[in-house]
């Protein structure tokens, strides 16, 4: 099973011209079917809440501070703070992610899959039953 982890992505250039980060399929862990960003998100509001089934994601804070949680089906818990646009943080799927914004914070995301509703886990309690199905078996 993958875990969470970032990335650096190199950049091009010099602080007197700023700087270009490329981020292309054959430097990812998946092919990218997706890509969004969200932004103006309030910074006392906690978003995610949520897993998905099949979906790996590479999210950058593209401005400001971006703060990730996030729970693997074993519970294992990861802390990510993304707070510079080079670096991306590799979401495998089955992790449960709470996420905070610092004011004017843009995320900018990479996604594997188009967008599925069916794909997402929305309640906690699915998530943890997860656990049980994922854990390998010792046979006698």
């Amino acid at each position: 099973m993958s875990v969470p982890r970032l990335i650096d992505f190199s950049k091009i250039g010099k602080p007197e011209l700023g700087y270009l980060t490329v981020a292309q399929n054959s430097g990812l862990p998946f092919r990218i079917e997706r890509v969004y960003w969200t932004y103006f998100t309030p910074d006392e509001v906690l978003r995610g809440h949520h897993a998905h089934h099949d979906l790996e994601q590479v999210i950058f804070a593209v401005s400001g501070q971006i703060d990730f949680e996030l729970e693997g089906v074993d519970g294992t818990k990861y802390n990510f703070a993304l707070t510079r646009p080079n670096i991306g943080l590799y979401i495998p799927r089955h992790y449960w992610r709470t996420i905070r914004f610092s004011h004017n914070a843009v995320l900018m995301c990479l996604a594997s899959h188009e967008y599925e509703e069916a794909d997402y886990i929305r309640e906690y309690a699915d998530f943890k039953h997860l656990q049980s199905i994922e854990k390998p078996r010792i046979l006698d």
